[in-house]
């Protein structure tokens, strides 16, 4: 099939010695497979999607810095009736992670999270009591890369009290207990492709710090996907990723349960190197979804 490949003007800052260049691993194996792929920037006004059979929705890894024109982006997919993977629907859902909210409501175990709404005065001591924390981890709703994440102590609260302001001021936030969980035993990745399980990642944090991207200095380990984990991330995907190629339930094992911290529907590394299947999985299911 003839295959627009979606990335963003650069990929330079998520480069890292400890992983590949995930993008051109996907590339060459799917021209072996037959298939013409040609990578585009979605932001390109030039691109014509439609002489595509499929637009895969790869690295856009720059729309939560511009996301008003990336909303615009989708929203013009829909209208042209271009056939993409994951859905312009979904992605749109997907991109604010006000989901997480929707999905507990619905009955699923997330990382308890607090919406600190745009243009809102927060007092940061007085949040850490009502959530009855001593450590918080403050993230924007739409976002990326851990940008602008930051951990808000009680020692912290005054030095961090006109930077959480600030933000405030331009956009939507979450705060979240910090779990040390995450630097005990990891952050556990599932990947699923066309609805079915493929894969399971560990990822640690370095040293001294609580973000686990591979780019920060995060490391990543082949794992079997521990059964109770495994059966949580199934409903996930099943109940909230239909008609997705690709889905990543992110989440940590708290206590014998999965907390969900993010279910990645956009553009989630999709760790291909760890298992020799991946790569094959992925393209039966595209294959599958676009008969």
């Amino acid at each position: 099939m003839n295959i627009a490949l979606v990335t963003c003007e650069s990929l330079a800052q998520y480069a890292a010695p400890n992983v590949d260049d995930e993008d051109s691993l996907l590339t060459r194996y799917l021209r072996a497979q037959g298939h013409t792929v040609e990578p585009r920037i979605w932001s390109n006004p030039a691109v014509d999607w439609l002489r595509y059979d499929v637009v895969v929705v790869k690295s856009p890894w720059d729309y939560f810095d511009r996301v008003a024109e990336f909303y615009e982006w989708l929203d013009r997919m829909q209208q042209l009736g271009v056939r993409m993977l994951n859905p312009a629907a979904t992605i749109r859902w997907n991109a604010d992670k006000k989901y997480l909210l929707e999905m507990e409501q619905a009955g699923v175990r997330i990382v308890p999270t607090c919406l600190l709404p745009r243009g809102q005065a927060v007092d940061a001591a007085q949040l850490l009591r009502e959530m009855n924390q001593e450590k918080l981890v403050i993230k924007p709703a739409v976002s990326g890369g851990a940008k602008n994440t930051f951990v808000l102590t009680r020692q912290e609260t005054a030095v961090r009290q006109p930077q959480l302001t600030e933000l405030l001021a331009q956009e939507d936030f979450l705060a979240q207990p910090f779990l040390p969980r995450i630097q005990e035993e990891g952050e556990w990745s599932l990947l699923y492709y066309g609805g079915q399980f493929s894969h399971c990642v560990l990822k640690t944090p370095k040293a001294g710090d609580f973000r686990v991207q591979h780019y920060l200095g995060g490391g990543i380990e082949t794992r079997e996907a521990p059964a109770h984990l495994r059966r949580a991330a199934d409903d996930i995907v099943q109940r909230f990723a239909a008609g997705c190629l690709y889905a990543r339930v992110d989440g940590v094992d708290q206590h014998g349960e999965l907390l969900l911290m993010e279910l990645e529907l956009i553009e989630p590394f999709l760790y291909f190197a760890s298992d020799p299947q991946a790569l094959p999985r992925y393209e039966a299911a595209l294959r599958e979804m676009v008969k």
